[in-house]
């Protein structure tokens, strides 16, 4: 009797006509998260995709740093009418307009929904678990990557993160690119203020009191999804060592008025205040290639930090792509059909 065909052979794709290249999953445990205030799990899930013919050794690496609200898992899951990220992969590839190279889709969800990607006493040190952890996991499982041959990419909070990894670790990675991540951050921050604060009052000014309900559902609203999304920008950027899940707002939570030294802490981390720094210019200039775009409708005014970013970057002669395209913030896996072959060919050669 013949065995089942392996689910994977069989369920709905975008196209049948490309080589398949594998997914591999690996578990991480972390030395660097343990001290995360959350209580979440020092263990993670990194799926490693690997071109088809590959077995990884000499390609180049690439990681995916998803949105808020996601974990890079979600990247190989099933997509309706549509590609997942290793779809998308396995076309470009078998087209030719990439060359082949391996993707990690690390999981880095927390309590709080997600996280920048930078070091946060309260989320954790996310920043080093990327390089310290997981990296040298990866490469030397699959001999990808290396000095010159890395690139971080994403969207959102993951372009964001993709962003600041550049400008602060240019000695671990070669080429970045920010796909509409979150900068200027007076305007894409600061007009949820009014509403976390709202949502604080209904339960007597609590952070706790609104986590610990937040997280018994049974559904979650758009609108509390924000209130949660202010509550981890404000323990990664200015994190409480003494509040819960390490959180304090920066405004205050009766007037909502703005608490200038905490929003000072916030500002040290905007990409458009960060790239004023000596340091950051002579890391962005030693890069590969940097890459840096927006949707020119932007829902959460992104595209705005994205100019002001770009114009700086021009002004410190600082080499870069810079592209708006005619979207918004939601469903633009499609750009990167071309900041991905970009990146793969930068770090190839």
């Amino acid at each position: 009797m013949a065995l089942p065909t392996p689910t994977s052979e069989i369920f709905m794709r975008s196209s049948h006509d490309h080589p398949k290249g594998t997914l591999h999953n690996l578990s991480i445990q972390s030395d660097c998260l343990q001290s995360n205030m959350l209580g979440d799990p020092t263990e993670r899930e990194v799926v490693v995709y690997v071109p088809h013919g590959h077995d990884g050794q000499g390609l180049p690496l690439l990681v995916d740093l998803v949105g808020f609200t996601a974990g890079g898992p979600a990247h190989v899951n099933w997509k309706n009418f549509g590609e997942n990220v290793p779809e998308r992969v396995d076309r470009l590839i078998a087209s030719g307009e990439m060359l082949p190279a391996v993707i990690a889709f690390p999981d880095c969800f927390t309590r709080l929904g997600g996280n920048q990607y930078i070091n946060s006493v309260a989320l954790g040190a996310w920043e080093d678990f990327l390089i310290k952890d997981m990296l040298p996991a990866i490469e030397d499982q699959f001999g990808c990557g290396g000095a010159g041959k890395r690139g971080v990419f994403g969207k959102s909070s993951g372009g964001y993160g993709s962003m600041v990894h550049a400008m602060l670790h240019a000695d671990v990675w070669s080429a970045a690119a920010c796909h509409s991540g979150d900068m200027a951050f007076e305007l894409c921050y600061l007009p949820d203020m009014p509403t976390a604060v709202r949502a604080l009052a209904a339960k007597d000014h609590s952070i706790e009191a609104f986590l610990t309900d937040f997280e018994k559902g049974p559904k979650f609203s758009g609108k509390d999804m924000h209130v949660l999304m202010s509550l981890a920008m404000a323990a990664t950027y200015d994190p409480d060592p003494d509040a819960f899940c390490g959180v304090r707002l920066p405004v205050d939570l009766e007037t909502c008025g703005l608490i200038e030294e905490r929003w000072a802490n916030w500002l040290k981390w905007d990409p458009v205040v960060m790239v004023e720094r000596a340091d950051v210019i002579d890391n962005l200039k030693s890069l590969k290639g940097l890459w840096l775009e927006c949707g020119d409708v932007d829902q959460y005014n992104l595209v705005y930090g994205a100019r002001r970013l770009h114009k700086k970057l021009e002004a410190a002669d600082v080499p870069h792509v810079y592209e708006e395209f005619s979207d918004n913030h939601s469903s633009i896996d499609y750009r990167m059909d071309q900041t991905l072959p970009w990146m793969a060919r930068l770090l190839s050669a």
